[in-house]
């Protein structure tokens, strides 16, 4: 494992990146697995909730725009990059090694008309640029904690005034966190109860889904549907997913139902 010395905006955190079995991994704080790429194939999601983070295709159309919170080794953006050639994205990380290394270590796009990534803190940034976006994912870890200013009541009101109309925002939570509910509580305050999630694993990743306006109402056998016609596009298990969201709504009735 590579250590680099690191100082983001807000303070140290400790940088490594490893390989194993043809698999290179981002490190950040307590050797916490942030981001993994396979060596053969640098363009493909390796890890399954980066997978169930593009379920928002579910239930909209290929964006104009996806702003991303945090970019780790980059893997949510090559894969948008290289699938969704009309999707401009926008990257906010706020510690430069991590961008230096994503950039040396994970074949990160080179910046340009489609792509830009932006040293800054997430909910700094989107305080100050109101301007719209279709997509707004947040994946914000500091030693295997949700990151305070990226999880509060002012964050999540600031993502949904951010968001056009039919946006959508993607929080990536961990299952085990002892807030968890507290920050699910938060984002159902803030986006009126338009939620929906899924658990990329047993005691994994709990993938949250909000929605500015809400969904239109769809069917399970739609969207079962629908599944099976992305996963021939994209060869990611759409269907997966699907059951993933209706075996999480089966035991949280407060969820969006669809």
């Amino acid at each position: 494992m590579v250590h680099f010395a690191s100082r983001n905006i807000k303070g140290d955190i400790d940088v490594a990146v490893s390989e194993q079995d043809g698999l290179r991994s981002l490190h950040l704080g307590d050797n916490m697995t942030q981001s993994t790429m396979r060596i053969a194939a640098p363009n493909d999601l390796e890890l399954i909730y980066t997978q169930c983070m593009m379920s928002f295709l579910l239930f909209r159309a290929v964006p104009d725009h996806v702003l991303i919170i945090g970019l780790g080794g980059g893997s949510l953006v090559k894969f948008i990059y290289h699938q969704m050639p009309q999707t401009k994205i926008t990257a906010i990380e706020l510690n430069q090694q991590v961008i230096t290394v994503a950039q040396k270590f994970f074949e990160l796009p080179k910046e340009g008309e489609r792509f830009e990534v932006i040293l800054a803190d997430g909910g700094t940034y989107i305080a100050n640029n109101p301007h719209g976006t279709d997509i707004l994912i947040v994946d914000g870890f500091d030693d295997d904690c949700q990151i305070p200013s990226l999880c509060s009541e002012d964050f999540y009101n600031q993502a949904r005034q951010v968001l056009n109309k039919d946006g959508i925002l993607i929080v990536n939570l961990l299952s085990r966190d002892k807030h968890l509910n507290k920050y699910l509580r938060r984002i159902e305050a803030c986006f009126n109860g338009h939620v929906t999630a899924m658990l990329s694993e047993v005691r994994g990743n709990l993938i949250v889904f909000a929605f500015k306006h809400g969904p239109a109402k769809l069917a399970w056998k739609t969207l079962r549907n629908h599944a099976k016609a992305l996963e021939k596009e994209y060869a990611l298990p759409f269907p997966d997913f699907v059951a993933k969201l209706k075996k999480y709504h089966s035991g949280n009735g407060n969820y969006l139902v669809i």
